[in-house]
């Protein structure tokens, strides 16, 4: 069980590409040093070691020891809160302390992207003909060059939902991994039998995915060749703009119904699909899966992965500068924020949240997140729609998908595979619910 647990706390970890080369390790150990020095950050704590149980600092995963290291900030900080005060006084005062602290703002000076189409297909897909096309992004004076695909079905009678993920054309995997077999019934074949589209967008092509990265790509491009300040986006707020982006083009689409495109993501690009809800508000649905720390997991919680893995040279550059300190002089208590305040941020929209059984998935701590949705739970209720429904933690391939906020820890790994008829099922019903409801539809 261990090694398993070991396994997959390097899957969470691991950058679905090659191993970077010398070179760029080199580079991003470069500027990891010079954003330490820069902030005055002498040392940092270690994060959990997910390898060597003997260790100082090794990994909990003991439910009875993974009590909360302090309360968990309130999300609503007045004794009368309405709607209005959440949208002009309280929302607000979160995207400041959440940006500052932890994602980072995106600059003014942000590239416009221009699309353009690469390529067109008409193609059967499981059956099902379909129009799939290829769109490259870019900016001017820059070297940004954007991948975004899109396969609608053919012959549907009106505009189509579209689930938008952030991940790889030629499916998911970890470096050093052998390829996985293919799914019996793909997640892309569940959509366009549901007469929906998908879309897939590269997020390494909107960020590369490490330190030595942040000299390219949209941070690179809107930086101007000056570092970071301790305020200034990560790479998981590159990846949500950019799906933003890609939502622009969507959007644009005339087969595509805006008000039903949702976006999807595993692990980091987990983590990035809750930022792209809590800061792009055209995305009327997110399936976050596996996230943890960063991402739905409570950073308060000592279970899997801790704040100091986070903190490292292998992720920091998904944060802002300035949330590396909370790993140094300052501690995940100093924050004035948690999990719960960023799922709320996304607040009356639904969210799916998945995860993978514990002795396969523990690295991510399913229960974090399970913890962290019925903590933002009052932002939905707020907002006059029932969020997590059930106290109740639910037992393995139980969903909790009453409510506008859903949950399900599936009998599997590190993956979306077996969540998805669950996730669409919940769109489904999600999404007649938003029309019935609106009058504009």
């Amino acid at each position: 069980m261990r090694r398993v647990l070991a396994l997959a706390a390097l899957a969470a970890s691991a950058v679905a590409a090659q191993p970077p080369s010398a070179e760029r390790r080199a580079a991003t150990e470069a500027d990891y040093k010079a954003t330490l020095a820069r902030l005055g950050i002498a040392s940092l704590r270690p994060g959990a070691d997910g390898y060597n149980r003997a260790a100082a600092n090794a990994v909990n995963y003991d439910e009875a020891k993974a009590g909360l290291t302090s309360p968990l900030p309130p999300l609503l900080t007045v004794a009368k809160p309405t709607a209005r005060w959440w949208w002009t006084v309280r929302r607000p005062q979160l995207v400041r302390m959440i940006e500052d602290e932890m994602v980072g703002r995106v600059p003014a000076t942000a590239p416009t992207i221009v699309w353009r189409l690469d390529s067109t297909a008409h193609a059967l897909k499981d059956g099902i003909p379909v129009l799939a096309r290829h769109y490259r992004g870019g900016a001017a004076g820059t070297k940004l060059a954007i991948d975004l695909w899109l396969t609608v079905p053919e012959g549907a009678p009106g505009p189509v939902a579209v689930i938008l993920e952030l991940g790889f054309p030629e499916g998911f995997r970890f470096p050093g991994f052998p390829p996985q077999p293919a799914p019996a019934d793909p997640w892309t074949a569940q959509i366009l039998r549901r007469g929906w589209g998908y879309a897939i967008l590269d997020p390494r092509t909107v960020q590369p995915d490490d330190g030595a990265g942040l000299a390219d790509g949209v941070i690179g491009a809107a930086a101007g060749g000056k570092p970071r300040g301790p305020h200034e986006w990560g790479a998981l707020r590159a990846w949500a703009w950019g799906a933003g982006r890609a939502l622009d083009l969507l959007a644009r689409d005339p087969r595509i119904d805006r008000s039903r495109v949702a976006v999807e993501g595993l692990s980091r690009y987990g983590k990035a699909a809750l930022v792209t809800m809590a800061f792009e508000p055209g995305f009327s649905m997110g399936f976050i899966g596996s996230s943890g720390a960063g991402g739905a997991k409570l950073l308060r919680r000592d279970f899997g992965e801790r704040i100091g893995n986070l903190a490292a040279s292998g992720e920091y550059h998904w944060f802002a500068p300035a949330f590396l300190l909370h790993a140094g002089p300052r501690t995940v208590d100093d924050l004035p924020f948690d999990a719960h305040s960023l799922i709320a941020l996304a607040a009356p929209r639904p969210l799916f949240f998945g995860a993978g059984r514990f002795d396969a998935d523990g690295w991510v701590d399913p229960r974090g997140s399970f913890e962290a949705a019925r903590a933002a739970t009052p932002a939905w209720r707020l907002l006059g729609a029932p969020g997590l429904v059930g106290e109740a933690y639910p037992a393995i391939n139980e969903g909790r998908t009453e409510g506008r906020i859903a949950f399900r820890q599936q009998d599997g790994g590190h993956s979306n595979a077996r969540n998805w008829p669950a996730f669409l099922a919940f769109a489904a019903r999600q999404w007649r619910l938003s029309a019935a409801a609106s009058p504009r539809r």
